[in-house]
């Protein structure tokens, strides 16, 4: 098998998973809220009786959507109304396949790269990726031709730029210490040295709070809040706003698979390189995914456990307190790294 099947089928798997675990998020939050909440939450949906806690909610969620009609506003404007969402899903899904979900298997006398797009600079196409995201937000608020989503596409667009900012200063932090753009590197690094979180504990609460901003969810959720009938995706209705909650969806996992490869050891777990091959890449990957679904758990702790931030309160949590933290960390990593190399 060639290196480039090898890779494609990789990136099938990639988006695969994300498609996956993205339908599934709906079920865990709601059952999650409800848990929170004292509540039993969604369990109506049944198959021959069997209601197997609510699982079946997702299916009969795209059965409805599927079946529902696709109402475009005629005063929007079409083409870019239709492209919106599309481009939102189509580069959050890109992220997906430039994640270390292993380091390489050793079978049939060679070796294989578990990451689907081994990239020198992956961490700067996986910002790239989820920058160029902003555009179908945007795209959505203007092409509906509506004053309610301008305004939460206008709201997005300011958010997005706010803390990409300082998701971007703390990245550098933290690749300054592993001297690589590389997202497989770094996974190496850290299995060498240890993981990314004990040098940069503060660089990892300033990246998940960033990452969190990135997601649009709860408590930063501006750009589609539904409780003052504001929000980009407000005139959008069946599969092309399931494909904006996807969009969502697919964020959480990519920032949550980030976080796991740049702060929490990626694959690398004690012991684990005493598992021969080839079981060590399953191993592997079993344990990235482990670590990402742990770290969507939390975000989702966080998710039904703050309240809303105001517009104005979002904008100066991202310029007046994480951005000069995220400064602060980045030159005093660097002069660390100098001092002691």
């Amino acid at each position: 098998m060639s290196d480039l099947l090898w890779s494609f089928l990789l990136v099938c798997a990639a988006l695969g998973f994300g498609l996956s675990i993205s339908g599934l998020l709906g079920w865990v939050e709601r059952k999650q809220s409800a848990v929170m909440q004292d509540r039993i939450g969604a369990n109506r949906a049944s198959i021959f009786g069997l209601r197997l806690i609510g699982l079946f909610h997702p299916i009969a969620d795209a059965l409805k959507t599927v079946t529902k009609e696709d109402f475009e506003p005629p005063f929007a404007l079409q083409p870019w109304h239709r492209l919106a969402p599309t481009l939102s899903l189509a580069f959050s899904m890109a992220a997906l396949a430039a994640l270390p979900y292993g380091d390489t298997v050793v079978f049939a006398d060679r070796s294989w790269s578990l990451q689907p797009l081994p990239l020198s600079a992956g961490v700067v196409f996986m910002l790239g990726m989820l920058s160029l995201g902003v555009h179908g937000v945007v795209m959505a608020g203007y092409a509906s031709n509506s004053n309610y989503a301008l305004l939460g596409g206008l709201r997005g667009a300011a958010q997005m730029i706010s803390y990409e900012v300082s998701m971007v200063a703390t990245l550098a932090a933290v690749l300054f210490v592993y001297g690589t753009l590389d997202l497989g590197a770094a996974a190496r690094w850290q299995a060498e040295h240890g993981w990314g979180i004990l040098y940069q504990p503060l660089g990892f609460l300033l990246f998940l709070a960033a990452g969190a901003a990135e997601t649009k969810r709860i408590p930063f959720d501006v750009p589609e809040g539904e409780s003052e009938i504001v929000g980009y995706f407000t005139e959008y209705s069946g599969m092309k706003f399931v494909m904006f909650m996807m969009t969502d969806f697919i964020e959480t996992i990519v920032l949550s698979g980030l976080c796991t490869a740049l702060f929490l050891g990626a694959w690398h777990v004690p012991g684990i390189a005493a598992i021969p091959q080839p079981w060590l890449g399953l191993a592997q990957v079993a344990v990235f995914i482990f670590k990402t679904l742990a770290m969507i758990f939390l975000l989702m702790q966080i998710r039904w456990t703050l309240p809303r931030f105001r517009f104005d309160q979002l904008l100066r949590l991202g310029w007046k307190n994480l951005l000069p933290l995220s400064l602060a960390n980045a030159f005093v990593t660097l002069w660390a790294v100098y001092l002691l190399s």
